[in-house]
């Protein structure tokens, strides 16, 4: 069983589902990712020199194929985006590659963790703009607070 088929049936506020590659998946990246199906990726933020020290990048390091040193991409089943070096404007041209990135392998199903909400200290208020250009994008799946930044004004 692939996990987002465990989350659909244990988390009660994700019980949304859209299907993504005859594989049904939440609607919103669930707040806890503990295993992923083959095809799905983990993304996260962390930081320029890829010290993957606490937070989701721990995670990402130590369960999902995050690799030390390295800050930015495509490793293992992880996405690293950078959010510590600066403020929003730093941030927004490394989310624009990774929708791109996203947008160029539809063999992949992407679960973005609510980056630079953590240790990086932003509010989704000020991330999710960023996000802007996802929405509708199959292949990924944002936070719900993300959707709900984007989407209260529409």
């Amino acid at each position: 069983m692939f996990w987002s088929q465990k989350n659909i049936e244990n988390n009660e506020e994700n019980k949304a589902v859209r299907m993504y590659n005859s594989i049904a998946r939440p609607e919103f990246a669930p707040d806890r990712i503990n295993h992923l199906g083959d095809d799905e990726i983990f993304v996260f933020g962390s930081n320029l020199a890829g010290v993957h020290g606490g937070g989701a990048a721990r995670i990402a390091y130590d369960k999902f194929g995050a690799v030390w040193g390295k800050g930015v991409g495509l490793y293992g089943h992880t996405y690293a985006i950078p959010t510590m070096h600066g403020g929003v404007d730093a941030i927004k041209p490394y989310v624009d590659e990774f929708i791109a990135f996203a947008k160029s392998h539809p063999e992949y199903f992407f679960y973005v963790t609510r980056i630079g909400c953590g240790i990086a200290g932003f509010k989704d208020r000020d991330i999710a703009p960023l996000f802007s250009a996802a929405i509708g994008v199959d292949n990924i799946c944002l936070p719900r607070g993300f959707v709900m930044c984007l989407t209260e004004d529409k």
